[in-house]
């Protein structure tokens, strides 16, 4: 590799840390090596020392962590009050009063994660127009003294029409900081100035309760990397970008789909460069897998989304999360039926054919007893899988079922596609996307395995399984580039209104980044709608035709002589990242030997292929096994392919 310009990525996953570096000349080097999850920093530094490369020829770093995500999943962040205007304390318990199942009824949404005791409220009212009430400051001495004698960690502070004018929120925030200075105190003016009180709150909620957890992380990550001589830590946010670690620590709301995102930035760049634009990207890892949409080559993003039952009103990649990885157990439940998940072996002790003690079977070791993983295969870290592991473990739970070990294997393997093709279905059929239309681009460890089955179910005609599919969220990490998402309420503004308030938001941008590329979005709806739609446009015309467009597109139906509403201006900031070239070389003599394979139909003997030897115009016939360095490729009967020109195995269906 050259020695300067070098940017590394590293993706960690809930087993295994993939690294990726991409050089001044965009070659691509890949190492993988287990988890730690005691403190994710320690593997991360633990991938770059096992690329062998000195920190002088790194420029930029790119992490992508589940820290947050796992802090909300896990209800282990920091303990948080919330401040907020006097009648409003239960806002973020009693949120939109809709049910967590419309026919289940002991379906329960989850606890606030600010309990009553710590609700404080202060005695003020902003309207649309400015002060209703003035903020009474004997009220807010009480409230900021029982904030401090709480022994909080963190503080939210969400004030009716704060979105709008934010004068009274900065008082409160100025008052808690003078009070309490080591505790952080997020303002919902900063964190999210749009309207809605509810979403507002819970997101502003979540950005506090976060704060300690990823705070204290990205600190030890920062003084690893600083002690092995490399950059600060850049951050990849759930919109698709990367940002400084002092803004992940500021504002770790942002950062909660950090690791999925990488991910389909890989995906949605490596199929570009195979000449595919519409994709459904299949993330499949050792813990979970991740599915999203991208359509005529760009990333959807969504500011809907509900994490661990939290709604995070801020821009995310549209990502759809289940608990379907190759770490995932099998078991049996009270009624006699098998499942997979949610529960994973994870990295520790991992699944039964690790020899690491885990004596739970996994979809991993169903895919090895099943032989579409080899026996002995090496994986990150010197791990080698044994199939006698596997077995045992198996054959307990067929015992449950009245299966052998080989039946249920076949068991755990289709209960867990039937879980991703679920996933899968929700952003493609439910988003109105026909998934026939759509290339299934397959990475993360265990996606190869999967992917032929799962697009037979989805009606998907075409496969694609880049070089780097087993650590395509880390080469997405090292390619991201550097963006700032903004936003500016403006209901009811004119055109003259609408191009002040871009100009604002430009000049914001051009102060914190360096001669960025900008593009202008708004969340635009019909008159009377209760929600929005975010188009692009520089202008209002544009908006408003782009409008038009989207909700035809969506909903099947336009209203053209409907009045339209601008509800928020958005602009998006970005410096561009690295293009590596991808380019594969010439193939040498690949098959590697023959292996049965146990398919729903039968026995068959597929062909093995090292993906290694593999290059461009290699052809593939299933049934044939494809062993990528870090992932394995399942090519079913029915499907054919070849190499194309930037590496990746494209697959058709014949049949």
């Amino acid at each position: 590799m050259t020695v300067s310009g070098l940017r590394l990525g590293v993706d960690v996953g809930g087993t295994f840390t993939d690294v990726v570096a991409v050089d001044g000349e965009g070659r691509v080097v890949i190492e993988k090596v287990p988890s730690t999850p005691q403190d994710q920093s320690a593997g991360a530094l633990a991938g770059w020392q096992a690329l062998d490369v000195p920190a002088g020829w790194v420029a930029m770093f790119a992490h992508g962590t589940t820290v947050a995500t796992n802090a909300l999943l896990e209800r282990r962040g920091g303990r948080t009050a919330v401040v907020t205007t006097e009648g409003f304390g239960d806002l973020i318990e009693i949120g939109r009063q809709d049910r967590a199942s419309l026919y289940d009824l002991t379906r329960h949404r989850p606890p606030p994660l600010v309990p009553r005791e710590l609700r404080f409220v202060v005695r003020e009212r902003m309207g649309p127009g400015g002060v209703v009430v003035p903020l009474d400051a004997a009220s807010l001495e009480v409230a900021v003294e029982a904030v401090a004698a709480a022994e909080v960690e963190a503080v939210a502070v969400c004030l009716l029409f704060g979105f709008l004018h934010a004068e009274h929120e900065r008082q409160v925030g100025e008052a808690l900081r003078a009070r309490l200075p080591d505790v952080p105190v997020s303002l919902s003016c900063e964190v999210l100035p749009e309207f809605r009180e509810y979403e507002r709150m819970s997101t502003t909620v979540a950005d506090a309760y976060l704060r300690p957890r990823l705070g204290s992380y990205l600190a030890r990550l920062g003084r690893r990397s600083a002690r092995a001589g490399l950059p600060v830590p850049l951050v990849m946010q759930s919109s698709g970008g990367v940002a400084d670690s002092a803004t992940a620590a500021r504002h770790p709301a942002r950062f909660v789909l950090s690791g999925p995102a990488g991910g389909v930035i890989g995906a949605s760049y490596v199929a570009r460069r195979s000449g595919h634009r519409n994709l459904l990207t299949f993330d499949m890892g050792g813990t979970s897998t991740d599915v999203a949409p991208v359509v005529a080559g760009r990333v959807q993003l969504t500011t809907e989304s509900v994490v661990a039952g939290v709604p995070l009103r801020l821009p995310m990649v549209d990502v759809h999360t289940v608990s379907a990885g190759g770490g995932s157990v099998g078991w049996v439940d009270e009624g006699g039926a098998l499942r997979v998940g949610p529960r994973s072996a994870g990295a520790a002790p991992g699944p039964a054919a690790y020899g690491f003690g885990g004596q739970e079977p996994t979809v991993t070791d169903a895919n090895l007893v099943l032989g579409a993983l080899p026996e002995g295969v090496r994986l990150g870290g010197g791990l080698v899988l044994r199939r006698d592991l596997a077995e045992r473990a198996l054959a307990r739970l067929g015992d449950r079922l009245g299966l052998d070990a080989l039946q249920a294997a076949l068991g755990v393997v289709r209960v867990a596609d039937t879980e991703m093709v679920r996933a899968l279905r929700v952003i493609s059929v439910e988003r109105g996307l026909d998934p026939r239309e759509f290339a299934l681009v397959a990475f993360g460890g265990a996606g190869g395995l999967h992917a032929c089955g799962l697009a037979e179910e989805l009606g998907c005609r075409t496969v694609l399984v880049p070089r780097a599919a087993g650590a395509l969220s880390a080469l997405g990490l090292a390619i991201s580039e550097v963006r700032r998402d903004y936003v500016r309420p403006v209901l009811h503004e004119g055109p003259t209104g609408l191009e002040a308030a871009y100009a604002a938001l430009e000049a914001t941008a051009y102060a914190e980044l360096d001669a960025p590329r900008m593009e202008r979005r708004a969340d635009l709806r019909y008159a009377g709608q209760s929600f929005e739609l975010t188009v692009a446009g520089a202008t209002a015309g544009e908006l408003e035709g782009a409008f038009h467009a989207e909700h035809q597109h969506r909903y099947g139906h336009r209203i053209d002589d409907e009045p339209v509403e601008i509800v928020n201006l958005r602009l998006v900031a970005t410096l561009p990242g690295a293009t590596p070239d991808l380019l594969e070389p010439e193939p040498a003599a690949a098959a590697c030997g023959r292996r049965e394979v146990l398919l729903e139909g039968g026995l068959v003997e597929a062909v093995v292929l090292d993906r290694a030897r593999m290059g461009r115009g290699s052809p593939v016939e299933g049934p044939a096994v494809v062993a990528f360095p870090e992932a394995t490729c399942l090519v079913r009967p029915g499907w054919a392919g070849v190499v194309d020109e930037v590496g990746t195995l494209v697959l058709e269906r014949r049949r």
